[in-house]
């Protein structure tokens, strides 16, 4: 790695072979040059290359302990021995045991909102107040395997309310949605590809869209021998009449998923980067062409950072039939390492239509598949099968989220309803600080961030080249695509500032462009990486000038 630092001949060769790998894997060898760095200066490094956020819901995660507070009370009241051994949460009577604790636990922090969760599925769900309160004491236990494997009953009704608000800005699809909970967004990825492509729904040689740039994983999977997907990138290409990103798509692009070839569509929406939401007129074309021209394009949709756009609606809710929604509750609650996230398909879905439509030799090969879990494979429904792809099948028995990490689900679910209600107090605070960070980082730069409803801005993506030729005109673009490798800049800031960025290339964005999370350092910080990412523009222009004749200067 030294070697990047004191020789140049060798480094266009590093930074090529660094251009094939994923940005999240390139971020090691970042942080290793900042490491670098660092034991040559006096600076701290700032990595602002993971979108792992650097808070956390303080409420909810109360409310967590002071039930496991109840759920151990309950265990020793089954029996006990002074060998630290318990019996496991009874039913009968439960609710009003629970009532009792949270009077006595009143001033301990989390049991008034336990309490407001608890009185929300009563009077919301008429909740059955002993089973309800006994699947939350066995769940913060954790002494049961789940059941139902999928989701929990109030766990369910939870979550789906919470969807429901905040992805569906209060106007879900009619018609009941199925959730299966899984061990974050990425595990929920994993599973949709590999249920695709166990049921025949998606076959190696497929046509596919993605709409970039995009989280790396949307790119690699479909490139793995076992998918081998063909796959059509939809670039978010627009720009101002001066070359300035909006990070939207044209409908020429859009339009090409009129071609029932393409038999499915994957977006990040907020995206990721660059952090904005579909364009409603976007949205708007794709329901015509579901409607009217492809009404069998199956679309995954993920839409993890929904919570920090205004008025959000997912394709989810405006395509419920043709739409698997990932959300995983990682960003919004601080909680990348509760692994808590859930897939929503609606209850009317042309998967399961599309799973009856297969031919006779499929579904002779996927009741073979399934056999020992269901006598009657063709009516088991495709997030069913998903359940049981998560565990090979042979261990459908053990399938499921754990008990308490769908508990603290549970709760997050119902603080964001509940903050709702009480004025979006935690909502307003975390949009404003992304906000500020933002502004802070392009304020330091000297770039100019337009106004635009639809930007989410929980990470921000930003094209060295578009601004190199706004200050210095295109000859000194042109001589910089020429000159340098777009790995340049990410590697100068790590080596040279000891500040860890992603490349925007990695993400099948511009390649000159650099992706920065706006969601873990503070905001002190941003000030430093836009002054760095300023400087080393400038130097790179001054480097330039330089190396022109001197009649030219």
């Amino acid at each position: 790695m030294s070697k990047y630092l004191m020789d140049r001949s060798e480094v266009k060769s590093f930074e090529s072979e660094m251009e094939k790998i994923s940005p999240f894997e390139l971020k090691n060898r970042l942080i290793a040059l900042a490491d670098e760095s660092i034991r040559k200066s006096t600076r701290a490094m700032l990595n602002a290359g993971r979108g792992n956020p650097n808070w956390i819901a303080t409420v909810p995660r109360e409310a967590f302990f002071v039930l496991g507070k109840f759920g151990l009370e309950e265990a020793r009241r089954d029996w006990q021995c002074e060998e630290g051994l318990a019996g496991i949460p009874q039913k009968e009577g439960i609710a009003e045991r629970f009532e009792a604790f949270l009077k006595r636990n009143g001033k301990e922090p989390g049991t008034a909102f336990l309490e407001k969760c608890y009185r929300y599925m009563i009077e919301e769900h008429d909740a059955d107040a002993d089973k309800l309160v006994h699947e939350w004491a066995e769940s913060i236990m954790g002494n049961q395997y789940p059941v139902p494997d999928r989701i929990l009953e109030y766990t369910e009704c939870a979550v789906c309310d919470y969807i429901a608000q905040e992805l569906c800005d209060g106007r879900p699809p009619q018609g009941e949605m199925d959730l299966f909970a899984t061990e974050g967004g990425t595990a929920a990825m994993c599973y949709i590809f590999d249920s695709l492509q166990q049921n025949r729904l998606l076959n190696r040689g497929d046509q596919v869209a993605l709409m970039t740039p995009v989280f790396t994983p949307y790119i690699e999977i479909p490139k793995l021998y076992r998918y081998d997907l063909k796959v059509t990138e939809i670039p978010a290409g627009v720009t101002t009449y001066d070359d300035l990103h909006l990070w939207q798509y044209s409908d020429k692009d859009v339009s090409k998923l009129r071609d029932p070839s393409y038999k499915a569509l994957f977006i990040v929406n907020p995206s990721n980067p660059p952090s904005y939401t579909l364009a409603p007129e976007t949205v708007d074309l794709i329901v015509d062409i579901v409607t009217r021209w492809n009404p069998n394009l199956m679309i995954v949709t993920d839409d993890v950072y929904a919570t920090y756009a205004n008025g959000f609606q997912s394709l989810m809710a405006r395509l419920p039939r043709n739409t698997i929604c990932v959300y995983s509750f990682s960003k919004y609650f601080g909680a990348t390492g509760w692994r808590t996230a859930v897939i929503a398909l609606h209850r009317d879905n042309i998967f399961d239509e599309m799973l009856k439509r297969l031919p006779r030799k499929r579904k002779g090969e996927l009741r073979q598949r399934y056999g020992s879990i269901s006598g009657d494979i063709e009516g088991m429904r495709f997030i069913d099968r998903m359940v049981a792809d998560s565990r090979q099948v042979a261990l459908n028995h053990t399938a499921g989220l754990s008990l308490p990490q769908q508990m603290q689900m549970t709760l997050f679910a119902l603080y964001s309803i509940i903050d709702k209600r009480e004025g979006d107090k935690f909502k307003t605070k975390m949009k404003e600080i992304i906000r500020r960070r933002l502004e802070t980082l392009w304020t330091n730069m000297g770039f100019t961030l337009l106004p635009d409803p639809l930007r989410v801005g929980y990470y921000s993506e930003i094209d060295m080249l578009v601004w190199a030729k706004r200050f210095y005109g295109k000859e000194f673009a042109d001589w910089l695509q020429l000159n340098y490798n777009p790995l340049d800049v990410v590697f100068r800031l790590a080596t040279e500032t000891s500040l860890v960025v992603l490349n925007g290339g990695g993400f099948d964005g511009p390649e000159w462009s650099i992706r920065v999370s706006l969601a873990n350092l503070k905001e002190k910080d941003y000030a430093i990486i836009g002054k760095h990412v300023r400087d080393i523009l400038d130097s790179y222009a001054e480097r330039w000038k330089n190396s022109m004749p001197a009649i030219e200067r």
